[in-house]
Parts: structure tokens; C-alpha cells; sequence
């Protein structure tokens, strides 16, 4: 059963994907929150497996780091009408793993849920075609991998326990990667990652409206 806890300050709207999510077998609706006290306090107590935010004023790209720094294994889907794409990618950044738009159909709304916990990101093509253009690199397994955590937000240690490999080793794989593709920082790294380091493995979603992205290594180390 997968665990999911609604943000909205909005009670129509909350109501009608409660009751989307409540007429899905495999999914639970945990709570809907209409503060970000309360979804702080449902992230910390019940651990969710997923959290559907619509994107108010409040939610900020620093709420968001706040949010996956005390819910590490929630998986976040921010829920608007429209998002920059500047915004959308410091929210991937932060550790969001979609972007769900309100206006797309019911299905659509179940599909994503269940992609992005079962790992997948969901972006639209729009939002990733407009991130800043970079150079293209070629990058080694290992670099690849090291560059699809950090645009997953991961820090130094997370990586070196993701990998097995020291956060001394992590340092120098990074440092390495900041002189070969010219990233002045890592949110900038991950931003080349996504736009043009050898990003492949695009599956079309919702008849090309949606895409799940993977990083997949230009060859092997």
C-alpha cells in the first residue's frame, strides 16, 4: 500500500484528488494538510510514501530542501497550474521527483503518482527543454551516476553511501567533473546534467506530454 499525504490550501481541489487517491485500490490517503505546519508534522509522524504539495506562495525552494532534509524517503510531487522552469529545476535539485499538472486527466494524475514512487522523475518536456543550455560531455559510468544523485539533491555523504565509495572519493570524482564540464557549482552541475550531459533513456508519458527521465552513462569507466 502506498501512503499518501495531500498540501492544499485549497478544499475543492484537495477534496477532489482525495477522492481520486481514496478510489485507487493500491493507494491511502494519510492526511490533507491545508498549512505546512501540519504537512511537517504528518512527513515527521507518518511517514509517507508520497507528498502531492500544491505549489501556494508558501512553498518556496528552501520549504522544499527543508522538507526532503526531514522526510528523506518521501517522494515529492509538486501539484500546480504553472511553474517556471528555473523553479522547476531548483525543486528537482531539492530532491522533487515531478511536477504534476492540474489540468491533466484523472488517469494521469494515478500514473504519475505510481511512476514517481516507483523511482521515476516526471517532468514534462517543456520544462526540461527550457532548462539553460550547456555544453555536451562525455562522462563515465561513474560520473554519470555521481551526476544523477547530485541532481537528485543528494549531499556528499549520501552519494558515499549511495555509491560504497568514500566522501574523500566523492570529492575528487566532483572536482574532476566541475573541470570537465565547466559547472561553476553543483546546482549548475545538475542543470547541465539534465539539459545535455548525455541525458538518454527518455520514455514518452501521457502521449508525449509527460517524460520520466533516467541518466544513463555515456560508456563505462
Amino acid at each position: 500500500m502506498v501512503h499518501v499525504v495531500i498540501y492544499s490550501d485549497q478544499p475543492i481541489l484537495a477534496a477532489g484528488l482525495e477522492s481520486l487517491i481514496e478510489a485507487d485500490p493500491s493507494l491511502q490517503l494519510s492526511a490533507c494538510c491545508s498549512t505546512l505546519p501540519a504537512l511537517k508534522e504528518q512527513l515527521a509522524n507518518n511517514h509517507p510514501d508520497l507528498a502531492v504539495l500544491d505549489l501556494t506562495a508558501h512553498v518556496t525552494a528552501a520549504v522544499l530542501t527543508e522538507l526532503q532534509e526531514s522526510a528523506p524517503d518521501c517522494k515529492v510531487i509538486l501539484w500546480t497550474s504553472s511553474i517556471a522552469a528555473d523553479f522547476a529545476l531548483q525543486a528537482l535539485t531539492a530532491g522533487v521527483r515531478g511536477v504534476l499538472r492540474k489540468t491533466l486527466p484523472l488517469e494521469t494524475h494515478i500514473q504519475c503518482l505510481h511512476r514517481v514512487h516507483s523511482g521515476e522523475l516526471w517532468f514534462e518536456k517543456r520544462l526540461t527543454d527550457n532548462f539553460s543550455a550547456a555544453k555536451r560531455v562525455n562522462l563515465t559510468q561513474r560520473e554519470s551516476q555521481l551526476v544523477n544523485l547530485i541532481s537528485r539533491g543528494l549531499k556528499n555523504k549520501e552519494i558515499s553511501a549511495e555509491l560504497g565509495i568514500t566522501e574523500g572519493t566523492v570529492k575528487v570524482y566532483l572536482s574532476h567533473l566541475f573541470q570537465k564540464s565547466g559547472a561553476k557549482d553543483r546546482f549548475d552541475l545538475a542543470l547541465q546534467g539534465l539539459r545535455n550531459l548525455n541525458l538518454a533513456g527518455i520514455a514518452s508519458e501521457s502521449h508525449g506530454r509527460l517524460q520520466s527521465m533516467v541518466m544513463e552513462p555515456a560508456c563505462r569507466s
